[in-house]
């Protein structure tokens, strides 16, 4: 499929739920649209495997047969069940009952069936509960198919689902029904519910073109970024992962088998449903991600919690674009945190450093780690003072990215990315000033990085270059005498010089420009005087 295909799928499917949702609220209706192509993923995916396995075997219905081949299969085959199913287990690593997958709610919903509603949340427990062998518990939990907003009456929201549905798959009927252009419409559409949510947006979704700069920059070999992308990546971790778009970028930039094992961690419940869902409409099989429902801040994921250092969890890329200056409460249990003890705890105020060094414990040494934050961790003093300056004394911090505001539906303001290691060769930080007007391209609502200018920020992050205006590598001393402060503006400044000012030539231009207005004077005079008029002055 063309990406003009895709932006059409994503359009027609964004048209559905803008034509259907009616009063209900569009994050409301985001769960139920987003589920739905959900579980039209898992049923195509399993359905093609499924013809695979079966071979000749795999029915072809009747014309006058609206049931799933796997429906007609099913019942023809009772004994064979659980040996087909364990079969499938092994190859896509879980199963659907027919009477559950896509195609048979569908046709439930073509025929305005009363039972839809009935069947749809069966199926939904069953996924969650019996489809996997890891369990998916609350998978669904924020779709409520009893809620009002679908209907008064049990009549009326079995309904208004059966015209949800039917117009999900007539319009995906239109396009080619191969499995990962599904994921990315997925992706589209959390897209589109997060500009339309506007500052709640920033809980759940990074912006496509600022995650791949950091996927790009955590992929390329930490001690020598000028020999390219690895082609390996053991662990990653997101442990503000939102809806897992950022996690997915890095997948992309590497390949679709280029890392072992992938972990998010997400607080909002919604959202960290919306990861589950997305992982696996991407291709991912339940055993190749770990996304953890729980509170970064407090560690209370006990994979992250090994006290012994030789156990300790370390990722060789964390990438994260957690809450802007969140305010928080740490207990003074906190300070001998082992993620914080060496460093001091952030601010109440801002936990922008405790999300920072949270990610940055589980580093490995040949790691590489970049997280969005706002400008205020570069300058603030006090407590975040004392913390980034051990950072700069050790080494950690390699490059400071500047980028231009209003690129998050969350905030308008202008972020940075820091990119830390825990092993880093250059004696110097690199700064990148990537907010000046010719570096994006400023939209009505919105500003956008263009490729060219992701290009830019990526080339210069990796083969350290230097230029006016854009990017300088500032040495430590330099650092030291500024008080550690990492305001970008110090260092590279955004401002043109003014043009320098030639005194004489101005003062010739002007003599001669006198010279000419005299001429021209005395030519217009001799014309009056013929027409026996009066002169003009000299």
């Amino acid at each position: 499929m063309t990406q003009e295909e895709l932006n059409q799928l994503g359009k027609t499917l964004w048209n559905i739920a803008d034509q259907l949702r009616g009063a209900m609220n569009a994050d409301d209706f985001r769960d139920y649209m987003l589920s739905f192509l959900f579980l039209r993923y898992l049923s195509d995916n399993y359905e093609a495997s499924a013809k695979k396995e079966l071979g000749r075997d795999y029915p072809t219905p009747d014309e006058d047969d609206n049931r799933a081949p796997l429906a007609i299969w099913y019942e023809e085959n009772t004994e064979d069940i659980a040996d087909f199913e364990q079969q499938m287990r092994l190859k896509v690593h879980y199963v659907i009952e027919p009477q559950y997958l896509w195609s048979s709610i569908y046709e439930m919903a073509r025929t305005q069936h009363d039972d839809l509603l009935i069947t749809l949340d069966n199926g939904f427990k069953y996924i969650e509960e019996r489809s996997f062998d890891s369990s998916f518990q609350g998978l669904f939990s924020e779709i409520n198919l009893y809620s009002e907003k679908l209907g008064k009456t049990q009549k009326a929201r079995n309904e208004k689902l059966c015209t949800i549905i039917k117009k999900i798959g007539d319009g995906i009927a239109e396009f080619s029904t191969d499995t990962d252009i599904l994921g990315d419409a997925y992706e589209y559409l959390i897209g589109q519910f997060a500009a339309g949510s506007g500052k709640k947006a920033g809980e759940f979704y990074t912006p496509q073109q600022i995650s791949t700069i950091l996927s790009r920059i955590v992929t390329l070999d930490s001690q020598k970024p000028k020999t390219g992308p690895k082609k390996k990546l053991n662990k990653v971790l997101d442990f503000a992962c939102g809806s897992g778009s950022l996690l997915l970028n890095v997948r992309k930039q590497i390949g679709a088998h280029g890392i072992s094992q992938i972990y998010g961690q997400e607080k909002n419940i919604t959202t960290y449903n919306l990861a589950r869902m997305n992982m696996l409409l991407h291709g991912l099989k339940d055993s190749e991600f770990e996304i953890y429902h729980g509170d970064s801040l407090k560690n209370d994921w006990d994979i992250l919690n090994e006290m012994n250092p030789a156990k300790k969890m370390q990722f060789d890329a964390v990438v994260a674009n957690p809450p802007f200056s969140y305010r928080w409460q740490p207990s003074e249990v906190m300070s001998e945190d082992f993620r914080f003890k060496n460093y001091g705890l952030a601010p109440k105020s801002a936990a922008d450093f405790a999300f920072l060094l949270h990610g940055f414990h589980f580093l490995s040494d040949s790691g590489v780690m970049a997280i969005i934050l706002p400008h205020g961790v570069l300058f603030r003093g006090g407590a975040e003072a004392r913390i980034r300056t051990k950072l700069l004394k050790d080494g950690h911090i390699d490059t400071v990215i500047g980028l231009p505001a209003n690129l998050f539906f969350s905030t308008g303001i202008p972020v940075c990315i820091l990119v830390l290691k825990r092993c880093k060769k250059p004696d110097d930080v690199l700064f990148i000033n990537a907010s000046d007007e010719e570096n994006f391209e400023k939209g009505k609502r919105q500003n956008r990085l263009l490729p060219e200018h992701i290009d830019k920020i990526v080339d210069t992050y990796q083969y350290r270059k230097e230029e006016e205006r854009y990017a300088r590598r500032v040495s430590m001393e330099e650092i030291e005498k500024n008080d550690y402060n990492l305001n970008i503006s110090r260092y590279v400044s955004t401002a043109k010089p003014e043009p320098r000012i030639d005194i004489q030539q101005v003062n010739k231009d002007l003599h001669d420009l006198e010279k000419e207005i005299i001429e021209a004077t005395n030519t217009h005079n001799d014309f009056l005087k013929e027409l026996g008029l009066p002169t003009l002055p000299i």
